[in-house]
């Protein structure tokens, strides 16, 4: 068994820095692999005649393969090691999404979804997991938020590049080529990361099922209901957004795509930046920090989700998007983090990945339950009600802040 274990000289040197920005760039072709369909909903509408139910169920398929696989994948990489998990996690999805350019109808699509999920569950506890592993309690806020932000680039280009490229060129062209541009950096990461010089073996990581039971504290449990309850208005506006753009505010597709995903994740690259800095600054006297840091980004962010789905004033809904992603991107650059206040460190990727799963699960629910619902209250009503599960959130991560038994560092 293995675990990386701290290397000082290692995190002293510009290698921690050097490595989030190669995952950086993995996990930006993370999201634009599994975004770029939902900014090509109508064209496939159109070529394969799909209900609103039907193109729901291609985002379900996708996060509930890869929620049900994230704690198998997450367990492995505590395991057996971080590097070839996250090389071999972006050399299967990329070839997947080769192979999305030539399915012949729904069923084929459904199914490289799916299989796309799998592949993708190994990449992101790994990948955060050794990041955490290479930098100290003064950085890794920060270093996680800059790796969050490939995500949210990521989502920018899958909405707007992806849109616009599948109009041009069409949609199979589009994912061919993401297919060969991934394969390409797989081999570049599998010669850049370092060898696991830092791996040292262990007996104390536990066989899976007791791995997980013994996560389970109070404060895990926060986050897993947090991180579960804001998964629902993440996903929401991952698969709808750009639907309900086309169809209220009559953007083009590639405009709809673009505005979709833009001032989102726009917002979320200044949030993590921000959030980073703030967390890892007050961490330093507050041992709290990273949790009010949270609760306070959820708590601002839950009026500008209401009124991003209630506006009919194109530049507020701009506004509230921005401000939301602001506040969304302050808040997942310290989920890892605050997982490595209350998990062993050679069990962070199992816990993380337990937290992704219950995520992934939920947003898998709002994705088909917003296309169910989308003909009867309509979209609009669908994520001003998520507003008061963002207020919620907010509310636990408050509660569970102020019972953290160390106020002063």
């Amino acid at each position: 068994m293995s675990t990386l274990a701290p290397n000082p000289a290692l995190r002293r040197s510009f290698y921690p820095w050097l490595l989030t920005a190669l995952l950086l760039v993995a996990f930006l072709l993370n999201y634009l692999d599994r975004q770029a369909i939902f900014a090509i909903f109508p064209l496939l509408q159109a070529d394969f005649g799909l209900s609103s139910i039907q193109l729901g169920s291609l985002g379900t398929a996708f996060l509930w393969v890869y929620a049900f696989c994230n704690p198998v994948c997450g367990y492995l990489a505590d395991r057996i090691g971080y590097k070839w998990l996250i090389v071999g996690s972006l050399l299967v999805w990329s070839g997947i999404t080769w192979a999305t350019a030539h399915v012949s109808g729904y069923g084929s699509l459904l199914a490289t979804r799916a299989i796309m999920g799998v592949s993708e569950a190994c990449y992101l506890p790994a990948a955060l997991a050794l990041i955490a592993s290479t930098h100290t309690d003064r950085t890794r806020s920060r270093a996680i938020g800059i790796h969050y932000s490939g995500s949210y680039l990521g989502t920018i280009l899958g909405g707007s590049a992806g849109g616009y490229i599948a109009s041009v060129y069409g949609w199979r062209w589009m994912f061919a080529a993401l297919g060969i541009g991934g394969i390409v950096y797989a081999a570049t990461l599998a010669i850049a990361i370092r060898p696991n010089q830092t791996v040292t073996h262990s007996a104390e990581i536990p066989p899976p099922l007791r791995a997980s039971k013994s996560l389970f504290s109070k404060e895990l449990r926060s986050i897993l209901i947090v991180f579960s309850l804001l998964s629902l208005a993440d996903w929401a506006v991952y698969a709808w957004m750009p639907l309900y753009l086309y169809e209220h505010f009559h953007l083009s597709l590639a405009s709809a795509g673009f505005a979709a995903t833009f001032y989102l994740k726009g917002g979320s690259i200044l949030g993590v930046l921000l959030g980073g800095y703030v967390a890892d600054r007050w961490y330093r006297k507050n041992t709290r920090a990273r949790w009010l840091t949270q609760a306070v980004a959820l708590l601002l962010s839950a009026p500008m989700f209401f009124s991003l789905a209630r506006t009919a004033s194109f530049p507020i809904l701009v506004g509230c998007m921005l401000c939301f992603g602001i506040c969304k991107g302050a808040y997942d650059c310290n989920v890892m983090p605050t997982l490595c206040e209350i998990v062993p460190a050679n069990q962070r990727s199992t816990a993380f990945s337990l937290v992704n799963f219950a995520g992934c699960l939920s947003g898998g629910v709002i994705a088909i339950v917003a296309g169910t619902l989308k003909n009867t209250i309509g979209l609009g009503a669908v994520f001003a009600s998520l507003a008061v599960v963002i207020l919620a959130g907010g509310g636990i991560l408050l509660r569970t802040a102020r019972t953290q038994p160390s106020i002063s560092k």
